[in-house]
């Protein structure tokens, strides 16, 4: 599996394009906005969209998925369903930030230990709360490769002073869910450049003492 990171919106969040080599299916992950830049680089790749996989709903990177699947006709799938709200409010959260935005209910709400495939890749989904209450990720056991959102960065954390954060929460999912993996796992931040998992757990300075 590969993952093209593609940064959109005023908010610079990452839109990754993850893809099976073997296959070139696809899916598009968090279309927070410019789809037009997001359609273009699969188009380039040569790539067969299957569908639209949300991490959580905060307006950067779910804004725009309407609009992304009623584009390509793709369905959407995630995050959990805790994150309702959210994406039962992406308008209004629109209307706050100046930002173009429509509401959506995914075709399926994911829940921890799912699994989503696409061509010859399988990802196990893991509900990692406190960043929003109903975020997941997405892991690929095989490539070693996580599709993070905005749980764990290079060098820091996801927030927790939005609507419903947590900040144990947060702590919690990171340590039971990302540290019990490899050190040679690479994430896929929601914002900023990748990392992985024994980067983290040794330097990241809001982890180390955690």
């Amino acid at each position: 599996m590969e993952v093209i990171n593609t940064p959109v919106s005023p908010y610079i969040q990452n839109a990754p394009i993850a893809y099976c080599t073997a296959t070139k299916e696809s899916i598009f992950v968090d279309p927070g906005d410019e789809i037009d830049k997001l359609i273009n680089v699969s188009i380039n790749l040569n790539l067969k969209p299957q569908y639209i996989f949300i991490t959580h709903g905060h307006i950067d990177h779910a804004g725009a998925a309407a609009e992304l699947a009623r584009e390509l006709d793709l369905k959407i799938i995630g995050p959990h369903i805790d994150d309702k709200f959210l994406l039962d409010t992406l308008e209004i959260q629109g209307q706050m930030y100046g930002v173009k935005a429509e509401n959506f209910i995914p075709s399926k709400w994911l829940n921890h230990n799912d699994s989503i495939k696409f061509g010859s890749q399988k990802l196990q989904i893991l509900l990692c709360p406190g960043h929003s209450p109903g975020h997941v990720i997405a892991v690929n056991h095989k490539a070693k490769k996580i599709i993070g959102g905005d749980v764990l960065f290079n060098g820091s954390i996801g927030r927790t002073d939005l609507p419903q954060g947590n900040h144990q929460d947060l702590i919690d999912s990171i340590k039971n869910n990302l540290f019990t993996l490899d050190d040679d796992y690479q994430v896929f931040c929601g914002h900023g450049p990748n990392t992985t998992i024994g980067h983290e757990r040794s330097t990241n300075p809001f982890l180390i003492d955690a």
